[in-house]
């Protein structure tokens, strides 16, 4: 392993790396979470409604699927607040695909009565439309996994050729996982994750097979409570006790007057230094075994981290602290090669910022939905640099539809001399501007596409209830979406095949 703390000061400061080749197209995507995918369980899962949706993106003409963090779901059913770095959601899994494979009855994948009614569709009434239910799926899924287990391990799953070929893959990390998750039972625990990864692979080769990218997502931080945490507590800032001393958040904002206490423990960085930053070579290494692509989640921490006392409530009381970015980058690409990230460069990024992602070569990104507060705003797209992502919103933000009824009429002016629109469709047009960028990569959320109000928001930042429940219903989106989709995209000449 490469020792980045021996790196003389001019290797430390070469000429930038260019960008990734992944990044040199000029492409489109969509920001789904699985968990919003239609299916009869109370979740999106990796089975036929995940490779329906493959096969809708190739018929749209995109070429990227974005999602959230895939890891076991955290508090308040956040994405972002994962019990682990490596392991994949348990709800992820088809049980579908498990019948397939002879693990479980086909009568074992009749829904309750309450799950058939939560599936709605998107022309029900709002309070009817279907909601993401996490409880009702794992008090269904769960059993139902078990009894895959029991079926699997009384095949001799455990010492099959593919499940070992896992096991040494995930050496890294599968037997902290175990350690940490003991009480449910190891071989129930190592199934599962053998089951979720067995499965993303299929996802993955079938997007291949379609020409389709996945870009994932990597929270900076990880949750206290996680098994990161509990097998590696010297790489965290804790106390003698094992709670954290400092925790991550942000500074007050236009989000929130009190700014965002994500409670998370700050890293000790030293001894990440100290060994060559393998904890995060890892991590980024198995999660490039999901995606062709990672976004880096806050990667304004990697320079700088607002930091809480342990034992404060708000925010309020931060300071910022420095953090080892250009060495961990430096680690992470002598290891992995060119790093195909995106840096989420959101928020009063400063210049050091800038430098450490252009040295890199790595993509920022840019929030149309911002770009109308001010005339200069470098949002706008035609600021936008070729090589950066660029957004209508993102799962923090409102709708677009929702955006434009919040909209001050000052602002409102500004956006339709802009786009010489009246904006009589807000999601279509703020679609189209966004495609429109200059930017190699735009992303547009499903909910912008099949333009729904606020009330198909993924997340609200700074609130606990009510988030990362958005939800497809049975049918969607529609041949007809990918027919409109798709001309919205030819017109903005991003990446049109003609095998397409």
């Amino acid at each position: 392993m490469t020792d980045v703390r021996k790196r003389s000061k001019s290797e430390m400061h070469a000429a930038p790396d260019p960008p990734h080749p992944i990044f040199s197209e000029r492409t489109a995507g969509v920001l789904l979470h699985p968990t919003s995918l239609p299916g009869p369980h109370g979740i999106g899962d990796l089975g036929i409604a995940a490779h329906r949706f493959i096969n809708w993106l190739r018929r749209a003409g995109m070429t990227w699927w974005q999602m959230l963090p895939v890891g076991p779901i955290g508090a308040a059913e956040s994405p972002y607040s994962s019990a682990s770095s490596f392991a994949g959601e348990p709800l992820f899994i088809s049980l579908h695909m498990l019948a397939r494979d002879g693990l479980l009855k086909r009568s074992a994948l009749t829904a309750s009565a309450s799950l058939k009614r939560a599936q709605g569709g998107l022309g029900a009434p709002s309070s009817q439309r279907p909601r993401t239910e996490y409880q009702a799926a794992r008090e269904y899924k769960m059993p139902r996994l078990d009894d895959a287990h029991k079926v699997f391990a009384a095949r001799e799953g455990f010492s099959s050729p593919a499940f070992r070929a896992f096991a040494r893959a995930a050496r890294g990390w599968l037997p902290d996982w175990l350690e940490y998750r003991q009480e449910s039972g190891r071989g129930l625990e190592a199934f599962i994750q053998f089951a979720f990864q067995s499965q993303w692979l299929e996802l993955r080769a079938r997007a291949q097979s379609a020409g389709i990218r996945l870009l994932g997502d990597l929270p900076i931080f990880v949750a206290s409570d996680s098994a990161d945490v509990a097998a590696h507590p010297e790489l965290f800032r804790l106390d003698r006790r094992g709670n954290p001393t400092v925790l991550t958040g942000v500074p007050p904002d236009d989000f929130s007057k009190q700014g965002q206490l994500w409670g998370h423990p700050h890293y000790r960085w030293r001894e990440h230094q100290r060994t060559d930053f393998r904890w995060w070579i890892d991590r980024v290494r198995w999660t490039l075994t999901r995606f062709d692509a990672v976004r880096i989640d806050h990667f304004i921490g990697l320079c700088r981290a607002w930091e809480v006392p342990g034992a404060a409530r708000t925010a309020r009381l931060g300071k910022w602290g420095s953090a080892p970015g250009e060495q961990l980058l430096c680690a992470l690409a002598a290891q992995l090669g060119p790093l195909p990230l995106v840096a989420e460069d959101l928020g009063a990024h400063t210049p050091a910022v800038m430098k450490l992602r252009a040295q890199f070569g790595l993509p920022g990104m840019k929030i149309v939905q911002w770009g109308f507060g001010h005339p200069k705003s470098t949002e706008l797209p035609c600021h936008h640099p070729a090589h950066t992502v660029a957004y209508p919103g993102t799962h923090d933000n409102d709708t677009a539809i929702g955006w434009w009824a919040a909209l001050p009429a000052c602002a409102r002016k500004r956006a339709q001399r802009y786009a010489r629109s009246a904006f009589a469709r807000p999601a279509r047009t703020l679609t189209r501007l966004t495609l429109s960028s200059p930017a190699r990569l735009s992303i547009i959320p499903m909910q912008d596409l099949l333009e729904l109000p606020s009330e198909a928001r993924m997340n609200l930042p700074g609130t606990v209830l009510g988030n990362w429940a958005f939800r497809l219903g049975a049918g969607d989106p529609s041949e007809t979406n990918a027919r409109i989709v798709r001309r919205l995209v030819d017109d903005s000449w991003r990446s049109i095949r003609m095998d397409r």
